[in-house]
């Protein structure tokens, strides 16, 4: 039997692929079913691996194999030059699966410049602006008109996903790239977005199964997009507040999306009519208040306390019995999406679209398509029925 074939990998490189990934010695390792000294050997250059070592590595850390025979590793600004402050992340810090899921929304983003570019259209400009000297109410206000939604429309929706496929479409029309990543668990991060521009990016947490939190998320993204575009953010790499001040942003947005979602004119119209027994709100009432405007019921319990419905006491036991209510849930399932599904939900519809038609006319191969939309080429008919249906319809829940 012939000896394997060894690769004349870059040491320096290999290196660079797993710290960037985010990657210690002993996970690459175990992933590849190989000891850690082997590739501590690698990677100091001692020895070589063979081309299918390389091939598995390259897998797992997802990166072009040519990446790992380059003679420098790639110059590639750090992630968090590129995303917002998040609240429980450490700039440099994050995740190997986050780190994955913001290159890779990047590289979208890229990608979508690009085609636009190929085919000659136009790049819709987000016009969203937002300081912090305003109120909370007054950018809400401002990023529903922006979003073109009324009141009757978001009256006459009949189910939260439809609900959270018409935000979505919103946000979409006025110049942001929607993706959803996966993997990454909900306690490091909920929701993001990139700040560049054109463009710019707001990414949801795919674990996140309750689409009435995917809205509020999504909004309170866009109001941190409106706040950057009003220099009054900047990258994680750059943010010098202290945590109090970064906590008063983040309320600051939270209070603009809950704002958006539901403007205190329909509040007062509806609570008033339900705001007996002194505003001792049950659970079930601000369920069911929260379900006329599909959102959530704690986003309506705080709005319920900020417009004077709900005492603060009565607030923090209710917030008390809430939790307690959603902890003894049965854990909530995903569903079942087909694989087409699955890239509309992740990728969102400017993207899809985009794609398939740069391959309809083209400026891209199918196989290139494939690769941007990560799904096989025998699907691509039920993916163009997909988007081919309404905006704000269509069999998809996620």
């Amino acid at each position: 039997m012939p000896a394997p074939q060894l690769a004349p990998v870059n040491p320096r490189v290999l290196v660079w692929a797993r710290k960037d990934s985010g990657w210690a010695l002993d996970d690459v390792a175990k992933k590849l079913a190989i000891k850690v000294e082997r590739l501590q050997a690698w990677e100091s250059g001692e020895k070589k691996p063979t081309v299918r070592q390389v091939q598995n590595l390259a897998k797992f850390l997802h990166r072009p194999l040519s990446t790992f025979f380059q003679p420098n590793p790639p110059d590639l600004p750090p992630l968090a030059a590129e995303y917002r402050r998040l609240p429980h992340v450490t700039p440099g810090d994050e995740s190997p699966l986050l780190r994955l899921a913001l290159r890779q929304m990047i590289n979208r983003r890229q990608a979508t410049l690009d085609l636009i570019d190929e085919l000659g259209d136009s790049v819709l400009v987000f016009q969203g602006i937002a300081h912090l000297s305003e109120t909370p109410a007054a950018v809400g206000q401002r990023l529903r008109q922006l979003l073109g939604l009324d009141d009757a429309t978001q009256l006459a929706w009949a189910s939260e996903w439809q609900a959270w496929r018409a935000w979505r479409a919103a946000v979409e029309a006025m110049g942001v790239l929607v993706f959803q990543f996966t993997k990454v668990e909900l306690e490091e991060v909920r929701g993001l977005s990139l700040l560049d521009a054109p463009l710019p990016v707001v990414g949801i947490n795919g674990k996140e199964r309750v689409p009435e939190a995917k809205a509020f998320m999504l909004l309170h993204e866009v109001v941190h997009l409106m706040l950057a575009a009003g220099h009054e953010e900047l990258p994680a790499l750059k943010e010098k507040r202290t945590g109090p001040q970064w906590l008063d942003v983040e309320r600051f947005a939270e209070s603009a999306a809950s704002h958006a979602l539901l403007p205190e004119a329909l509040l007062q119209a509806h609570a008033a009519a339900m705001a007996g027994n002194a505003g001792n709100w049950t659970l079930q009432e601000v369920r069911r208040l929260a379900h006329r405007f599909w959102i959530t019921p704690l986003a309506m319990a705080t709005r319920l306390r900020e417009s004077g419905f709900m005492s603060w006491d009565r607030y923090n036991v209710w917030r008390n019995e809430w939790q307690a209510y959603v902890a003894a849930l049965p854990k909530r399932g995903g569903g079942y999406a087909t694989p087409a599904e699955k890239t509309f939900n992740r990728y969102g519809r400017p993207f899809v679209q985009l794609v398939l038609e740069a391959m309809t006319i083209n400026r891209i191969t199918s196989v290139d398509a494939a690769r941007y939309l990560d799904l096989k080429f025998q699907h691509f008919d039920q993916l163009q029925n997909i988007v081919n249906g309404p905006a704000s319809a269509g069999a998809l829940n996620g």
